[in-house]
């Protein structure tokens, strides 16, 4: 009889022993919370949800539709930042670069107040939930652009010359040769920067834009379910970021040209 806990080296689990295992591993966790709630005397009490499960609904749905806007843009800004560090006019190059450098090595909670309160107040920019789409795309963009660069300088040059040998054009070269391999390859570190702008949207509560972070913060002020509310808070973000997670691992397996 094989053992259901272990696998060889180099060999993929089965589905059944995978799943067996990862139900084993979740069990193991709520036992763990629940042995340190039993440790504080601590009963959770959930009740209050059904009198303010409106305005968690629409924090939910405002921390989607900001995070939503906020990847299509930090893409656009990523390209466009990923293709002029590359760009012949060295002044546009190191534009890009220079703000790469900055918000990669500045924090959100910074770049968030300087932005709002001090550019925004001066361009005149009242709208919250914009400015946060903004803020959080010109954050998000700079890695992006990154990744994106990364995954294109990684393709060798050498399967440009064949794309060129066959007839192809730059435009063929670009959508046959080049981004499928793009796509493969930065996959993986783009979902982990989508689920990054959904976690990171709570920031944004620090210019009150009242999204699910800020929706709870309100709540647990009001009824003092701090633990409750934040328990809560948790479920709901995993249950944004979990599906970017499996549509990614999906279009991982869907670019995997190599296997």
């Amino acid at each position: 009889m094989t053992n259901p806990f272990a696998i060889a080296r180099g060999e993929a689990p089965s589905r059944p022993k995978a799943a067996l295992n990862y139900l084993l591993v979740c069990a193991l966790v709520l036992v763990g919370l629940w042995a340190a709630l039993g440790a504080l005397d601590y009963q959770m009490d959930f009740s209050f949800v059904d009198g303010v499960s409106s305005r968690i609904g629409a924090g939910f749905v405002m921390t989607l539709e900001i995070s939503a806007a906020s990847l299509v843009t930090s893409l656009l800004v990523g390209a466009l930042v990923a293709a002029g560090r590359g760009c012949r006019v060295l002044p546009v190059r190191y534009l890009c670069d220079l703000y790469v450098r900055i918000i990669r090595g500045t924090p959100l909670i910074m770049q968030i107040y300087l932005f709002y309160y001090i550019i925004g107040t001066a361009l005149g920019m009242e709208d919250r939930f914009w400015a946060g789409v903004l803020i959080l795309s010109g954050f998000e963009g700079a890695y992006i652009a990154e990744i994106l660069r990364g995954g294109l300088i990684s393709i060798d040059a050498t399967q440009r010359d064949a794309a060129r040998a066959v007839g192809f054009t730059r435009a063929q070269t670009l959508r046959h040769v080049i981004l499928p391999q793009m796509v493969a390859r930065t996959l993986p570190a783009l979902t982990g920067q989508f689920a990054s702008i959904v976690k990171d949207s709570s920031l944004l509560s620090l210019i009150a834009v009242v999204e699910l972070t800020q929706t709870m913060r309100e709540i647990s002020a009001a009824n003092f379910r701090l633990f409750e509310c934040y328990f809560l808070l948790g479920i709901l973000y995993l249950v944004i970021t979990l599906p970017l997670d499996a549509v990614g691992r999906y279009f991982e397996r869907r670019f995997d040209f190599e296997h």
